[in-house]
């Protein structure tokens, strides 16, 4: 099963550009289908590959982020090529 999720990272400092700009880059250099926007990063592909590739780098900036906020929508199925049609 194929699955979208839609990222957003909220370090809870002043100097959170950083923080998110590095977590953008480790979502980058995966082997999965990425894309971005001013608000969110959206990560596609296989379930549990993603899933497992997100909690790593999720535990990650956690691990280094004092306090930092992370929101994820999961949905079902692979919304990269999603064309609204109203």
């Amino acid at each position: 099963m194929n699955i979208s999720i839609d990222i957003s990272m909220y370090p809870l400092h002043e100097n959170f550009e950083q923080p998110v700009i590095e977590f953008i880059k480790t979502l980058r250099d995966s082997s999965f289908h990425v894309e971005e926007n001013g608000l969110s990063t959206q990560i596609f592909g296989p379930y549990q590959e993603v899933m497992a590739f997100v909690n790593s780098n999720i535990h990650s900036s956690l691990l280094n982020e004092r306090n930092c906020v992370f929101i994820l929508k999961i949905v079902t199925d692979d919304r990269s090529h999603h064309a609204p049609d109203y």
